[in-house]
């Protein structure tokens, strides 16, 4: 988990929520532009069953929204910049009443609509044992594609590691592939649990989610011109740009 200080206390706390797959390490392009913009504390946890945080016994977009809130102190007010599963996850923690209060809430490339197919797909994935490879390259090639940054990071960038885990000379991705079982979300009894403002976002060539779908929630939609799906890699700036919309 990355986690900064500010300079202004009394400031709400930035959470950055990666997606399936990812760490908090995958917000590290970001830091350079949080470190000149954000006045106050922002953290980027590692999801339960992701890099270093531990796995769950069962996985729902409730009890990993739980395992986030726990790491925050009690009273703390957040504002949530969640992508795809994270993006999921800021909702479930803003719709239910917790000791942390969450000011607004930007989802970026949430998967609005779920086939049947691709439903069981992540079924079969959550069924599958953890896969063993011989070498860090190997195994790094994996995790790019687990987390579909295959075309964005090499294997030996540093937010690859966090991803990663050594046991006896072996390699495995450090997910608990139970987590693609999350299921589909249920986002318009989320949204409607929200009192906070909500901004849903996209990349204009994400093929995960189109403006269309997101449109159906009643909520103000932000299309990024030339981004795909994970872009907050691709562009920080520009992704950092849409808190403006919400305070």
């Amino acid at each position: 988990m990355i986690t900064e200080s500010g300079e202004r206390g009394g400031a709400p706390v930035l959470l950055l929520l990666h997606g399936m797959g990812a760490t908090g390490d995958v917000w590290l392009p970001c830091a350079p532009l949080l470190h000149q913009r954000w006045p106050g504390r922002w953290m980027a946890p590692d999801l339960a069953g992701h890099g270093a945080s531990t796995p769950l016994p069962a996985y729902s977009f409730a009890a990993l929204a739980d395992q986030v809130a726990a790491s925050l102190h009690p009273g703390d007010r957040v504002i949530v910049l969640g992508h795809s599963l994270g993006g999921v996850v800021g909702l479930a923690l803003a719709a239910v009443s917790r000791a942390v209060t969450v000011d607004a809430v930007v989802g970026l490339g949430i998967k609005a609509v779920w086939s049947p197919a691709e439903l069981a797909r992540a079924g079969d994935l959550a069924a599958r044992p953890v896969t063993w490879f011989d070498s860090r390259d190997e195994a790094a090639r994996r995790y790019l594609r687990v987390a579909g940054l295959a075309d964005l990071l090499s294997p030996d960038d540093p937010a690859v590691a966090a991803g990663l885990r050594q046991v006896d000379g072996r390699w495995r991705l450090a997910m608990d592939p139970a987590a693609f079982g999350v299921g589909e979300p249920d986002l318009t009894t989320l949204l409607a649990g929200i009192d906070a403002p909500v901004l849903l976002a996209r990349g204009e060539h994400d093929p995960m989610v189109s403006e269309t779908q997101l449109k159906q929630y009643g909520v103000p939609v932000v299309t990024l011109p030339g981004l795909g799906h994970n872009a907050h890699v691709e562009d920080p700036a520009a992704v950092l740009a849409l808190l403006d919309a919400v305070g």
